[in-house]
């Protein structure tokens, strides 16, 4: 039988294209349509088939090599004497089919779970590397265009191999050229998986969140690498658990604090007097402290299993500092129970104690909902992430005098920006809206709180 020389068809605008992986060997019998090769490109990768049935006699290529279109792949004899290589199409014609279409026609259809966010697989290899999830090129795309699956290092026919096993790629360690996922790794993860011991405790719920990829920053320019605090890594790692376990809605409003302000300034000798400071944020503690009261599901907490909720019948609230170590939270205790010089004179310590590095555990525990003013230095609105297993938290932003209407013209107030987070499975909307209304309402007259 002759032997022919099979080259790189027409792919389209692409040059110097990377072989990242040759899916044949000298010997080996392929049938029409079958994978060669596997090059990739800035968005895609792609698989280039065989255009006849036959035996490859020579591999022409290998991982790593640059190709561009005519360059020889593979050396083969045909098994049908009629079977020849396809002719290029004239310019006008359409783009060729994409050939990751020839793996996944004869690969199971996809199930709908293929396109969405994948159930963590119950074992990892310890040596797994993060692999980016993408999903199965469209059946249409043609050969020279980005496919959905271009972020993922696995071939077409890999990610077809692995769903026929269950396997999800994205939770795969990849032992090929640019950590790509080869079928060994598929059958290695699956051994793996086979031989680990069965665990009796109840199967996992909820996502699985890839971890961000490890890059040397110093390939870009000079770097200086400084260690985070203890109070730094323990902050953080609280607010990620936070973050991705409680379903965050924030609700913004302003409220007219004019009155409040000159009342404040009215103490002022007095509190000179009496050695405290009083700061704006111990009137908030004392509009909270009755919010809270009548809004009891704000001063909540939900049980370990999401079933109960703990309804608190005292009022601390936590107050967050600033501190050369990180961010942390003392608590203010039995807030509804303390005049606004008491609770001045507490805060006031608790903020030494918090800048020193002296807080007891004590000063940390007990929180019911949390307060964190940026107003001392700026900005007009944040989204302050939920304290849990608190279900509330309150964002305040620096006041600004603003043009106001009332009813006959625009007059200078004093306006206060707040933000209120909460964790939806416990308050909806509405009562989202109602809380932070009555804690305006009261902020923009303290008699409110006597009523």
């Amino acid at each position: 039988m002759p032997i022919k020389a099979i080259p790189l068809p027409d792919i389209g605008n692409f040059k110097d294209l990377p072989v990242i992986e040759v899916l044949v060997a000298a010997g080996d019998t392929v049938e029409a349509e079958q994978s060669l090769i596997t090059l990739e490109s800035d968005k895609a990768t792609m698989e280039i088939p065989a255009p006849f049935a036959g035996t490859i006699q020579k591999v022409l290529l290998k991982v790593g090599d640059t190709v561009n279109v005519g360059d020889l792949m593979v050396e083969m004899t045909t098994t049908s004497a009629a079977a020849t290589p396809a002719p290029k199409a004239p310019d006008t014609a359409p783009a060729a089919k994409a050939p990751e279409v020839a793996a996944a026609a004869s690969a199971p259809a996809p199930s709908p779970a293929a396109t969405s966010m994948p159930t963590p697989a119950p074992v990892t290899p310890a040596t797994a590397a993060p692999v980016t999830l993408a999903t199965a090129a469209p059946m249409t795309a043609p050969i020279n265009a980005p496919t959905l699956g271009a972020s993922v290092h696995a071939s077409p026919s890999v990610r077809a191999f692995a769903r026929s096993l269950g396997v999800d790629v994205s939770k795969l360690g990849g032992t090929g050229p640019k950590n790509r996922i080869q079928k060994s790794d598929v059958t290695a993860f699956v051994k793996q998986a086979l031989s680990a011991p069965q665990s009796s405790a109840p199967a996992a719920t909820g996502g699985s969140i890839p971890p961000l990829p490890n890059i040397d920053f110093s390939q870009f320019g000079a770097i200086e690498t400084v260690p985070l605090s203890r109070i730094q890594k323990r902050s953080g790692k609280h607010l990620s658990t936070c973050w991705l376990n409680i379903p965050h809605v924030t609700q913004f409003d302003e409220t007219d604090i004019t009155d409040l302000e000159a009342f404040r300034q009215s103490l002022k000798a007095r509190a000179d007097k009496a050695g405290v400071k009083l700061t704006p944020l111990v009137f908030i503690l004392k509009a909270v402290a009755r919010a809270l009261a009548d809004f009891p599901r704000f001063n909540a907490a939900l049980d370990a299993h999401g079933e109960n909720l703990i309804l608190k019948k005292y009022i601390h609230i936590g107050v967050a500092v600033d501190t050369p170590n990180g961010l942390v939270v003392p608590v203010v205790r039995d807030v509804d129970q303390k005049g606004i010089f008491t609770l001045a004179t507490e805060l006031g310590a608790l903020s030494v104690r918090a800048r020193d590095g002296k807080l007891t555990p004590e000063d940390m525990s007990g929180g019911c909902f949390s307060i964190s003013s940026l107003g001392g230095i700026g900005g007009t609105q944040f989204t302050p992430i939920v304290n849990g297993p608190e279900v509330a938290i309150l964002g305040v932003s620096r006041s600004q005098m603003r043009p106001v209407w009332d009813g006959n013209g625009f007059i200078p107030r004093l306006m206060l920006p707040l933000a209120l987070s909460y964790d939806h499975r416990v308050i909806d909307g509405a009562e989202g809206a109602r809380f932070v209304t009555a804690l305006s309402r009261s902020l923009s007259d303290l008699r409110e709180l006597i009523v």
